[in-house]
């Protein structure tokens, strides 16, 4: 019995031992690779994984271009870290979609100190050194979120009614929402004004957390006595919230924007419960943003036309257009492949579709 004791206690060492190896054993160095992508969250929008991912990778692959993508899953840190491990890796090029303008900037800092240069991608970060901008128009995406209001509150007759209407923001650390936010005020703000519109709550989402978006509306609804004629909402996610809020009220649906186009927010502008959204086609930005690091790694012109202000500098932009969606041209997402048909038009939606 005791040598049987003994054994146990050896086999167990031995166990340990190489436990304790296998979790010391330092893990791979990641491969060296020209350019490193970075995208922000899972959170704020499907399409960073849905759409961005894939076709960035799609267009670097096409043209041979060595690369890695990454996702900070919401942790500016995170982003900064896996910034260092690209640039460590010999990266040339820095693609980023900033989460905040502070660790953003450390990371543009970080890359040129490396001899590396840095991309903003589709949001600037203000106050950095990035080489250019690939990104959609901003500020006519808010122009049309805010006609897309407009006409909801002239079809549902309640324009010449002084309507409240409120704004829910996108996240107060990223430039796009400004961009945004001063699209949809350029038109709103005249009818606030001479009195067309009635101003309501008016607020910014951190992060783009769809469920805080989802507890501010409902303050907002409390605040006003469930008097709020009009949402612009900054994104299909936000939208949603909205809609949710409603439901659970049981209030009736009201003139409300969106934006990118995903399945959920087609869902509920074709079932009646969100005005519009805007189309951004992440293609045409993803391999605009591959074309423009393909052309610092080679020297050559950028693809650029335009440029965005950052602060006192010119920074060197691709602007690409918007289209606002309805239920009148839904189904060019479909023509066009940016969504399938299957994913719309199922289960209690199916019947809205065309």
């Amino acid at each position: 019995m005791k040598r049987l004791v003994i054994a146990i206690a050896v086999g167990l060492v031995a166990v340990g031992v190489a436990v304790t190896a296998a979790v010391a054993k330092p893990a791979k160095k990641s491969a060296a690779a020209d350019v490193c992508v970075l995208l922000p969250d899972t959170k704020s929008s499907v399409r960073w994984e849905q759409f961005d991912r894939p076709y960035i990778d799609a267009a670097l692959k096409k043209a041979g271009v060595s690369h890695t993508i990454a996702n900070a899953l919401g942790d500016p840190q995170k982003q900064k870290s896996q910034a260092d491990q690209c640039l460590a890796n010999g990266a040339k090029i820095v693609i980023v979609v900033s989460l905040d303008p502070g660790s953003s900037i450390a990371i543009e800092k970080a890359a040129a100190a490396k001899g590396a240069k840095s991309i903003d991608y589709d949001r600037q970060v203000v106050g950095g050194i990035a080489s250019a901008y690939v990104t959609f128009d901003g500020n006519q995406v808010g122009v049309l979120q805010a006609k897309g209001v407009i006409a909801g509150l002239k079809a549902n007759g309640k324009y010449s009614q002084k309507p409240v209407v409120a704004e829910l923001n996108g996240g107060n650390t990223d430039q796009n929402s400004f961009w945004f936010k001063g699209g949809y005020d350029s038109v709103l703000k005249p009818l606030y004004a001479n009195g067309t519109f009635t101003k309501g709550p008016d607020q910014f989402v951190p992060q783009w957390d769809n469920p805080t978006g989802g507890k501010i509306f409902e303050q907002m609804l409390v605040k006003t006595g469930n008097k709020i004629d009009g949402v612009v909402a900054a994104n299909d996610g936000l939208a949603n919230a909205v809609v949710v809020a409603l439901k659970s009220h049981k209030l009736k649906p009201l003139p409300l924007s969106g934006q990118d186009a995903t399945a959920q927010g087609v869902q509920n502008v074709i079932s009646g419960w969100q005005t519009m959204t805007v189309y951004k086609q992440v293609p045409k930005e993803a391999n605009g943003v591959a074309a423009t690091a393909i052309a610092l790694l080679k020297g050559t012109k950028l693809p650029v036309n335009s440029f965005r202000l950052n602060g006192k500098k010119k920074e060197p932009t691709y602007v690409i257009p918007v289209l606002s969606i309805n239920k009148s041209n839904y189904t060019i997402l479909f023509k066009e492949k940016f969504l399938k048909r299957s994913e719309v038009c199922i289960g209690a939606y199916a019947k809205y579709c065309k």
